[in-house]
């Protein structure tokens, strides 16, 4: 079993920075990829980024733009997500999750409760 808790998330004015942690504990697997998705009211859950294993590759949404930058730290069992240029659109709960191995077809195995994070106008 592997437990997520999502840290950092909060109230920030739009252009705006935060930087989100997820905390991994239980059967970890540094192998695996880690990712970030989020949700905002009334909408699906929308992918923002993932990290492989190593930390060497990452992938964003479309949305990101530049904007988000996703690290880990396998020593720690930690990943991070740090949001700059941030707008009122990218309010939603922010989730981290583990995915199911290190390839590309793997899927989201394990999710954190969820970080609220806010942007005001």
């Amino acid at each position: 079993q592997v437990h997520l808790v999502e840290s950092g998330g909060g109230l920030v004015q739009a252009g705006g920075s935060l930087t989100l942690s997820c905390a991994i504990s239980g059967e970890t697997l540094s192998s695996s990829f880690m990712g970030w998705f989020r949700q905002a009211p009334g909408k699906e859950r929308e992918f923002v980024a993932r990290i492989s294993g190593a930390g060497k590759v990452t992938y964003y949404g479309n949305f990101v733009k530049g904007r988000f930058t996703t690290t880990r730290d396998n020593a720690k069992n930690q990943v991070f997500l740090q949001m700059n240029s941030l707008k009122p659109e990218d309010t939603a709960v922010y989730y981290c999750t583990q995915y199911s191995g290190n390839t590309l077809s793997s899927t989201p195995a394990y999710w954190g409760q969820g970080t609220q994070v806010t942007v005001s106008s």
